[in-house]
């Protein structure tokens, strides 16, 4: 990689190398939210994904160095924004007074994506879907949160707004470059989009919270992308 893609990970960040990694199914049961443990749990997840989020950013700037530099130069920034999420979980669960690697973690976002994939596959998978959901599933936290009117309710909603918001911004990154990368190869984004998210059915995790209209079209959704995604989410709903 070129000087201008180096990016310098603070020493003062646990990488966690002693962390148990269990499937979701083996964590150990957790308080709801009205419990300061429900809350950790909550952000403890929340690192997890952020971790892998960055990771899977990293992978992508390391298997596609062909891809435009602007969507290099991009990504990079993006990197950044995760790991800066990442660090801010790890800061409120200490003031929580719980570390990092006091629950397991998975690794499921990390398991959808494939030495296979071309880049149209992987901007699908990670910023259209898993950060498309993450927006899904934020919005649901904060209406849960909401009742729950503590100390920590603040800084911790104030925390998921604020990933929120940048989050946004790296699934309109994804819906950008989708239609930008599929215009390259001469392809057609629409088309593209449902053939390749049905034909992923069983490797990505399956999300059954309700699809946020406004948090998508703000991410560049297009209404009838968004009704794509809800008819996927429907056979996950049959099927549960």
């Amino acid at each position: 990689m070129s000087g201008k893609f180096n990016i310098e990970i603070p020493d003062d960040l646990d990488r966690g190398t002693n962390i148990k990694v269990l499937d979701p199914h083996f964590h150990p049961p957790s308080k709801g939210l009205s419990h300061l443990e429900g809350k950790a749990r909550l952000i403890h997840d929340l690192a997890n994904i952020e971790l892998q989020a960055m990771e899977l950013a990293l992978r992508s700037l390391y298997e596609f160095p062909e891809a435009p530099e602007q969507f290099r130069l991009e990504l990079r920034d993006l990197c950044l924004s995760e790991g800066k999420h990442f660090k801010s979980c790890i800061e409120q669960l200490q003031l929580m007074g719980f570390d990092w690697g006091s629950r397991p973690v998975h690794t499921v976002l990390w398991k959808t994506v494939s030495p296979e994939d071309d880049l149209i596959d992987r901007i699908l998978i990670v910023h259209r879907y898993l950060e498309g959901s993450g927006l899904d599933a934020g919005e649901m936290i904060l209406k849960k949160l909401e009742g729950s009117k503590d100390s920590y309710f603040n800084p911790i909603a104030n925390l998921i707004c604020f990933i929120q918001k940048e989050e946004i911004d790296h699934v309109e990154f994804g819906s950008r470059w989708f239609r930008q990368i599929c215009k390259l190869e001469k392809r057609n984004s629409d088309e593209e989009f449902k053939t390749r998210l049905f034909a992923m059915k069983n490797r990505l995790p399956r999300r059954l919270e309700k699809v946020s209209h406004h948090l998508r079209l703000k991410s560049g959704f297009t209404p009838s992308e968004i009704e794509i995604v809800e008819d996927y989410r429907s056979h996950f709903l049959i099927s549960f």
